[in-house]
């Protein structure tokens, strides 16, 4: 059975890194059969795709790109996002994500849409407060 599990999460102060990290079981990143997304939600509104990653290409969502970087480790089936110069808008509950249509990874400019997701982690918060 396919899991994803978030962490490093955690409250820090504006301008702060932090790095997200999401263990992968049940399935190899090495298959190539599922792409990986990190999302976003805020308490009343809907998930937001943040960032995207196949073997071949990043897509990352306008209110991140330059800010944060996605990758993975396929030896240890991990996925990553390292956030920097975080912003009081970047509170929210970040979610591992993984979809199986990969194709759209490669013809959007932007991550997926949560509509393409099959599977999801339970989420860590991240609070960028003074």
């Amino acid at each position: 059975q396919l899991q994803l599990r978030e962490s490093g999460g955690g409250s820090v102060p504006p301008g702060s890194s932090l790095r997200l990290s999401c263990g992968a079981s049940g399935f190899t990143f090495s298959s190539k059969k599922y792409c990986m997304s990190w999302f976003r939600q805020t308490p009343g509104k809907e998930r937001e795709g943040i960032a995207g990653i196949t073997d071949e290409t990043t897509k990352y969502a306008k209110p991140v790109k330059g800010r944060f970087t996605i990758s993975k480790n396929n030896a240890n089936n991990t996925l990553y996002l390292q956030m920097i110069a975080l912003k009081p808008e970047d509170t929210a509950k970040y979610y591992c994500a993984a979809s199986t249509s990969c194709a759209m990874y490669a013809s959007e400019s932007t991550p997926p849409p949560e509509t393409v997701i099959e599977n999801w982690g339970q989420g860590t918060q991240v609070t960028v407060s003074s």
